[in-house]
């Protein structure tokens, strides 16, 4: 369980650093140095937040695809394939120059990779989440399952640092020539990763059992005999739709604030419009609320092994809901302390619904259909929730110049979360 706890944490640690690198940049990079000269500085944030969203909405397509792989011909392949596709697209963001050379290429290139980048994260999660929690004891699930969501705030440290780093040994002007890119041609290492998985890491005893009596089954029909194979993404739609749609919900409240006090936030505190704070503190407080985000995430995992895992995630809607309007006004203080602070509290209250995530989708389908399900299910959640969260962000700023509507909205998707939770009860006998 250590190794493979420490390989799903490994995995998932930087294939979000990759992700969110992506996040960081859409914020403090890409509005400058991707689309055309001239623009206002919040059209252009809203166009590079607009590409970051591209991501999202690839996510669902990429559970379809390494889903299916995964539940076919099993978790490790799958996870391995997902860590190659996303190093290669992110070191090729790191190559891509900007609108001053390829003019309006430049967006589109960006866009692409950005899509593939989306494409890696719908499969990845599924399959680390499952090599852990498949070969976890029933009873420490959401112990054991909680250390593949710790890959999160890890990779949103990471990424972080990295900026940190580069902007601190760099000049602007070296920062954005060249400085930003060094982090992206790091995620290359993803490549070699995904060879371990592959030649160290054993398929789980769950799909390994699966597949033996899939082919002892078949070994004992006539050739003319057997069926063709069904599509586990066909089969995940048709036998779960209520779980995937309701998994799909109960997500949208960890994204929407997720995101929110991640990205949002950095581009909100950087404005000279705004906050005007420097790029450097905004960098500071995310990198150190993510960091004390990991220790919640274990601790509620291992909490809903004991008490139960819908009962905790509902209490950290509910939470999360009335947290909101409490969330921005620290922020708008303009000190670091207190903007630590307000990002602190949510990422902690996220704990309680995304620490225990990885073993309450795990146990909402079966084993046969299980990748499919998970990951239609977390990454729809992610395309109508974190996809879009900077996006309304900026745009009912924009419109209402003050943050209240925007602690209205992030309240709102907590409201549809608890009524998705409180909906899943009956799905919970649905375990393999």
């Amino acid at each position: 369980m250590a190794r493979l706890v420490l390989t799903g944490l490994a995995g998932t640690s930087i294939e979000w650093f990759d992700f969110y690198l992506y996040g960081v940049a859409s914020a403090l990079v890409f509005p400058t140095l991707y689309f055309a000269p001239g623009l206002p500085p919040l059209v252009a944030l809203f166009a590079s937040f607009s590409t970051f969203a591209v991501g999202f909405f690839a996510r669902p397509v990429g559970a379809a695809l390494f889903g299916h792989l995964g539940d076919r011909a099993g978790r490790k392949a799958a996870l391995a394939a997902a860590l190659v596709l996303m190093g290669s697209a992110t070191a090729l963001i790191g190559c891509l120059p900007g609108y001053a050379v390829l003019g309006a290429w430049a967006p589109a290139l960006l866009v692409v990779l950005r899509f593939l980048q989306g494409l890696a994260i719908g499969g990845q999660w599924g399959g680390a989440m499952l090599l852990v929690v498949e070969n976890a004891p029933p009873a420490r699930r959401g112990f054991y399952g909680s250390f593949t969501q710790v890959g999160a705030p890890a990779g949103v440290v990471a990424a972080n640092l990295a900026f940190l780093l580069a902007t601190a040994l760099t000049t602007p002007a070296g920062f954005l020539a060249v400085g930003w890119r060094v982090p992206f041609w790091l995620s290359i290492g993803l490549v070699g990763l995904a060879y371990y998985v592959h030649r160290r890491v054993e398929e789980t005893p769950e799909f390994r059992a699966l597949k033996a009596a899939r082919d002892a089954r078949l070994a004992t029909m006539p050739a003319a005999a057997v069926p063709a194979a069904r599509s586990p993404l066909v089969e995940a739609l048709c036998s779960h739709p209520r779980q995937i749609l309701l998994a799909a919900g109960a997500f949208l409240a960890v994204q929407v604030s997720f995101y929110l006090s991640i990205t949002f936030v950095v581009a909100y505190g950087a404005s000279r419009d705004y906050l005007a704070l420097s790029k450097s503190t905004m960098l500071a407080c995310v990198l150190v609320a993510s960091a004390a985000t990991a220790p919640a995430l274990v601790l509620f995992g291992a909490l809903s092994d004991r008490f139960g895992r819908l009962r905790l995630y509902m209490a950290g809607s509910a939470l999360m809901a009335a947290w909101a309007f409490a969330f921005f006004p620290l922020i708008d203080t303009r000190s670091p302390v207190l903007i630590t602070l307000a990002i602190c509290v949510t990422q902690a209250i996220n704990g309680m619904m995304y620490g225990p995530q990885a073993a309450l989708f795990a146990e909402m389908f079966q084993t046969r259909v299980r990748y499919s399900g998970a990951s239609l299910g977390y990454q729809l959640g992610s395309a109508v929730g974190g996809a879009v969260a900077p996006s309304v962000a900026t745009a009912i700023l924009a419109t209402y110049h003050g943050t209240f509507g925007i602690s209205v909205y992030m309240a709102g998707a907590c409201l549809v979360t608890l009524l998705c939770v409180a909906g899943l009860r009956p799905a919970r006998e649905a375990v393999a």
